[in-house]
């Protein structure tokens, strides 16, 4: 048997941390609940991998706290730590076999042989390579790799699972199929897990909680169903999906763009002012009736399940609409926004 995987509760507190003079963490604080699986999502630069690594141990942070439980961990070393880090390039020995690949920190912790081999083939059985003992890392697919990675990782009890975009080397079909393990995996065994990615798709599948990061700091932490219905903020809005956001101004209740063209918005309650209108294409109504107000089709994209328009509602003022087939360009339509955000500043 391989013992009992802890559930730990994780508490990330004012954490900084600098390159060179440049902030590529700017007072980061959230918290993460027992078992749970959270995600780190944001563009390359953003701060996620290097916030991932501070928690490793791999950097240190200039100042906060890190707290495993009611353990700082901050200024432990990696291995003082007891973590499971799952790597991007998988990082598995070409010259061992997987069972030495596996094996190799529980022989680090001087384990005898028999605890050794039940161990091995209990983390070979939770990923489904049983049988794979006797194999080298090039004899297997690049998600046998990944896996083979994450079973070296969980073989050792860890009390934090970390994940560093490790199925970005994977092809498509590849990624979607490995998500699925990884998640069933994660919810069987309870571990806390930290996932960090760049793939919204993959972090809207995978995720009880989301931290969407740019530019050293956290804009929003919430559920799947929270950054994308939800979004605190213009930057999430776009960053998450797709977003149309036009600035404008209320005036008299009605929402005008760029301040000139109005736009009717259905249960519109907002007080005068200046701010910016945020919907998803797929909010969009679209007929030939009167209802609504009218656009004029510009050009349409076929994506598969979907056909992506863009309209015209005035000479300074074009959208994004989801349409099910291709509309010809310069057709009438009448459309409604069924459902829209105000930001009211950059956050």
């Amino acid at each position: 048997m391989n013992g009992t995987i802890q559930s730990t509760p994780i508490t990330i507190k004012h954490i900084r941390k600098s390159f060179g003079g440049t902030p590529i963490l700017k007072d980061i604080s959230f918290d993460i609940q027992p078992g749970e699986f959270f995600t780190l999502l944001g563009s390359s630069g953003c701060g996620k991998t290097t916030l991932l690594r501070c928690i490793a141990g791999f950097e240190k942070a200039d100042s906060g706290s890190i707290l495993f439980g009611d353990t700082d961990v901050l200024p432990l070393n990696p291995w003082e730590k007891n973590i499971g880090f799952v790597f991007q390039n998988y990082a598995l020995w070409p010259h061992m076999t997987i069972f030495e690949n596996i094996a190799y920190g529980l022989k680090m912790r001087k384990m005898d042989k028999k605890t050794i081999q039940e161990k091995v083939a209990w983390a070979l059985d939770l990923i489904n390579l049983s049988g794979a003992e006797g194999r080298y890392p090039g004899e297997l697919s690049g998600g046998q790799q990944q896996r083979i990675s994450i079973a070296r990782a969980l073989v050792l009890n860890p009390r934090v699972l970390l994940l560093d975009e490790p199925l970005s080397n994977l092809d498509a079909k590849l990624r979607i199929k490995m998500r699925k393990d990884i998640k069933e995996i994660q919810k069987r065994l309870g571990i806390t897990s930290i996932y960090v990615t760049h793939d919204q798709e993959e972090a809207l599948e995978l995720s009880d909680r989301i931290a969407v990061m740019e530019k050293g700091n956290v804009m929003q932490v919430g559920t799947p169903e929270e950054i994308y219905e939800t979004p605190a903020n213009s930057f999430t809005a776009n960053f998450v999906g797709r977003s149309n956001q036009i600035p404008g101004t209320i005036r008299g209740g009605t929402f005008y763009a760029l301040g000139e063209t109005p736009i009717p918005l259905r249960g519109l309650n907002r007080k005068d002012g200046d701010t910016l209108l945020c919907f998803r294409p797929e909010n969009v109504r679209v007929s030939d009736s009167l209802h609504g107000f009218h656009v004029k089709a510009l050009e349409s994209s076929y994506r598969g399940n979907f056909v992506q328009g863009t309209v015209s509602l005035s000479d300074n003022v074009s959208f994004l609409v989801d349409w099910r087939e291709r509309i010809e360009e310069g057709r009438a339509l009448s459309v409604e926004i069924s459902k829209y955000l105000f930001y009211d500043e950059e956050k």
